[in-house]
C-alpha cells in the first residue's frame, strides 16, 4: 500500500491500521538514542517522507476541530475559562465507559482496556521535555516542575513511567502492535507529532494541558475499579496518583503556562485550543472504540 493512499477520504480500518503502525514505527525510530551510521543520508530521505505523512495526519486532525477552536477567546482570563470548560464540554468527557469500569467491569474486559491504554501511552515526561524547548521563562519553569514530578522528584520508585510499567507487570499485560486498536496508536502518534515538530509547539501545550485537565476524573474511575477488583495500592498507584496530582498540575498549567502565553501573544490562543481539542477528540475516538470492542451499549452522559 502506498503511503500517500493512507490518508485518503473515507480511509477504513485497514488504511488506519497501516498509517498508524507506520507512524508508530517512525516515532520509535526517531526518538530512540542511537549512534552515527553510514546510511544516514537514506535515513534522512526516509524521515522526510514520513514527516510529510505525519504532517498530513496532523493537518486533518486540525481541520476536524477548526470551527470550535476558532471560538476560543484571545483575552487571557477568558481563554483560561474557555479552556477549563472543556472538562465538562470537551469531546469524550463524561463517557460512560469510565463509570462502568469503576462499578461493573470484570477482570477480563478491564485487562483488555488497560492493555490498550498501556500500548497508547506516549510518555508524558518526554512530551513535556520536547515541548518546553525555547518557551518563555514562566511557561518553561512550570513545564520543568511538571517534568520533575513525572520523574518522581529524583526518586526512581516515584517516577510515573515505572509506576505504569509496574501495573503492566502485575496484571501481566502484553500489548502488541497487532492487538492494539488503531485509535490508541493514533492518540500516541498525535501527541508525539505535536511535541516533536516546533510548528506545533502551541498545539502541544494545549494537548498536554488537556491531559492534565481531564485525566483526574478518568484516573479516579480506573483506580476505583481496580480497588473493587481487589488490587492493592502498589498495583493501582499510577492511577491513584494521577487522580489527585493532576488536579494541581492542571491549575498550575492554566495559571503559569496558558494565561501568560496568551497574554504575551493572543494569536497563540487558537493553536493552543486546537491542540486541546485534537487531544480530546483522539481520546473520544478511543473510548468509543473500546466500548464497541467490549460490546457495551451504554447510554451517553
Amino acid at each position: 500500500m502506498q503511503l500517500g493512499a493512507l490518508l485518503g477520504e473515507g480511509a477504513g480500518e485497514q488504511e488506519q491500521n497501516a498509517l498508524h503502525r507506520v507512524l508508530l514505527q517512525f516515532n520509535r525510530s526517531r526518538l530512540r538514542p542511537t549512534v552515527p551510521h553510514e546510511d544516514w543520508r537514506e535515513e534522512v530521505t526516509r524521515e522526510t517522507r514520513l514527516r510529510l505523512l505525519e504532517g498530513e495526519f496532523v493537518e486533518r486532525e486540525r481541520a476536524l476541530v477548526a470551527e470550535r477552536a476558532a471560538e476560543a477567546p484571545e483575552e487571557p482570563e477568558a481563554f483560561v475559562a474557555w479552556f477549563e470548560e472543556l472538562k465538562q464540554t470537551g469531546p469524550g468527557q463524561g463517557d460512560p465507559l469510565f463509570a462502568w469500569l469503576a462499578t461493573e467491569a470484570t477482570l477480563e474486559p478491564f485487562h483488555w482496556f488497560l492493555t490498550q491504554e498501556f500500548a497508547g501511552e506516549a510518555g508524558f515526561d518526554d512530551l513535556v521535555a520536547l515541548t518546553q524547548v525555547k518557551l518563555p521563562t514562566q511557561a518553561k519553569l512550570e513545564l520543568a516542575r511538571n517534568y520533575w514530578d513525572e520523574m518522581g522528584r529524583g526518586r526512581e520508585d516515584a517516577m510515573h513511567g515505572p509506576m505504569l510499567s509496574q501495573l503492566a507487570t502485575s496484571l501481566d499485560l502484553h500489548p502488541t502492535d497487532e492487538g492494539t486498536v488503531w485509535e490508541a496508536h493514533a492518540l500516541a502518534n498525535l501527541l508525539v507529532a505535536l511535541a516533536a515538530n516546533r510548528r506545533y509547539t502551541y498545539q502541544s501545550v494545549g494537548a498536554l494541558g488537556a491531559v492534565e485537565l481531564t485525566a483526574p476524573g478518568r484516573s479516579a474511575c480506573v483506580n476505583a475499579g481496580l480497588q473493587r477488583l481487589g488490587f492493592k495500592m502498589p498495583v493501582r498507584r499510577y492511577y491513584a496518583v494521577h487522580a489527585t496530582l493532576d488536579v494541581k498540575h492542571s491549575e498550575a498549567w492554566n495559571r503559569e503556562v496558558l494565561k501568560p502565553l496568551v497574554a504575551a501573544d493572543p494569536r497563540v490562543a487558537r493553536p493552543i485550543a486546537e491542540g486541546a481539542l485534537m487531544r480530546l477528540n483522539a481520546g473520544a475516538r478511543c473510548f468509543e472504540r473500546y466500548r464497541r470492542e467490549l460490546g457495551l451499549k451504554l447510554p451517553r452522559a
